[in-house]
């Protein structure tokens, strides 16, 4: 009977049969994998399969003509730098949603709660009239480079600005945190929306394209900023695993469990503030991918953190792959605005998990 009735709560669960984690991973690595490479051959100027070997000097087979170096020169300095900043800022964004869900405990937490984009996106908006304007003309020719230095600047004083409020004593009110974030959100979008009335036609395209979300601006540069922050982010996503798994039972139990709760709370701001930071800084804001990629997990592979953290990053790197080839495929040989697909795609999906929360839809 106790056989039957464990089996018929999992089932209801919806983890009835959860793939093994090492499958599940896997699967993850190859269908990134299988993005990737959509990702190098289709675009506005296509390569086909056959040639693919030849561009990325695996061998030497065909003849160095024209259209080999315009598909060495797409790949090399457009093509692949993109899909690593696309793979990076996705693995980026997931991860940081599956902490602030668990660090919540509500599987409708975002990183954009906390303000954390919105401080970045003001910060870049500012970058752009100022450099744009007379006063700044002796920094114009270096725009492309303090864009993303200011977003990531507006990023962490914005989670300073937090922190400092929502500690005291040394503890942290993740409330107050919470609520922190949303005024603040409020105060950033404010002056971006002040910076949008003062800017001239040129700039309000600017600051518009870049608010929406875009990986034009994918460099080697970028993505060996993105790298260590990745790397980084990955092994402190580990060492936090445990302790997010034994903080849904509460605060108070997780600190009778052992677990460093106040401590367990600053690494997890921080981290997610860093994670969301770096992200907005490459590729502008690009939202719901912190939501819709951890619960589609959690329906898989269930809620412990140890699976879920490094899976997200995996599917989130998937995501947005995907989203970005389609974004510059779509409207060929224009580029519609990454941000546009994801919450066309997230935001149908967070109202099924509200419905779904309030028992009118099943999933």
């Amino acid at each position: 009977m106790t056989v039957l009735t464990e089996a018929s709560a999992k089932r209801r669960s919806g983890y009835a049969f959860r793939p093994p984690a090492s499958l599940t991973l896997i699967c993850l690595f190859i269908a990134l994998a299988g993005a990737a490479l959509i990702a190098l051959t289709v675009g506005a100027a296509g390569i086909p399969l056959a040639r693919l070997p030849a561009a990325l000097g695996l061998w030497g087979e065909g003849s160095a003509g024209p259209s080999l170096a315009r598909d060495q020169l797409v790949l090399w300095s457009i093509r692949m730098p993109r899909i690593g900043a696309a793979a990076m800022v996705g693995a980026l964004l997931a991860a940081s949603g599956a902490i602030m869900q668990g660090l919540f405990r509500n599987p409708l937490a975002d990183p954009a709660l906390v303000g954390v984009s919105s401080g970045g996106a003001l910060a870049a908006a500012a970058a752009i009239v100022f450099t744009d304007s007379q006063i700044g003309q002796n920094v114009r020719f270096m725009q492309h480079q303090l864009l993303p230095i200011a977003a990531f600047a507006g990023s962490l004083l914005t989670t300073i600005i937090l922190y400092s409020i929502a500690s005291r004593s040394g503890r942290t009110s993740i409330a107050i945190f919470l609520l922190a974030g949303i005024a603040i959100a409020a105060i950033a979008n404010a002056g971006t929306g002040l910076l949008v009335f003062i800017a001239d036609d040129r700039q309000l395209r600017d600051i518009t394209f870049w608010m929406l979300g875009s990986l034009s601006g994918a460099t080697w540069p970028k993505l060996a900023t993105l790298a260590p922050v990745l790397v980084c982010a990955a092994i402190a996503c580990l060492s936090i695993a445990r302790g997010l798994d034994v903080l849904v039972l509460g605060e108070a139990e997780a600190f009778h469990s052992g677990v460093d709760v106040e401590r367990l709370k600053r690494i997890s701001i921080v981290l997610v503030s860093a994670m969301t930071g770096v992200a907005v800084s490459v590729c502008g804001i690009v939202g719901f991918v912190g939501i819709v990629v951890p619960h589609l997990l959690r329906l898989v592979i269930g809620p412990a953190h140890r699976l879920l953290l490094p899976a997200s990053m995996l599917l989130g790197a998937v995501l947005l792959t995907g989203a970005d080839t389609l974004a510059r495929t779509i409207v060929a040989p224009a580029e519609m605005p990454i941000g546009i697909l994801t919450a066309a795609i997230g935001a149908p999906f967070f109202l099924i998990m509200l419905l779904r929360q309030r028992g009118l839809v099943s999933l």
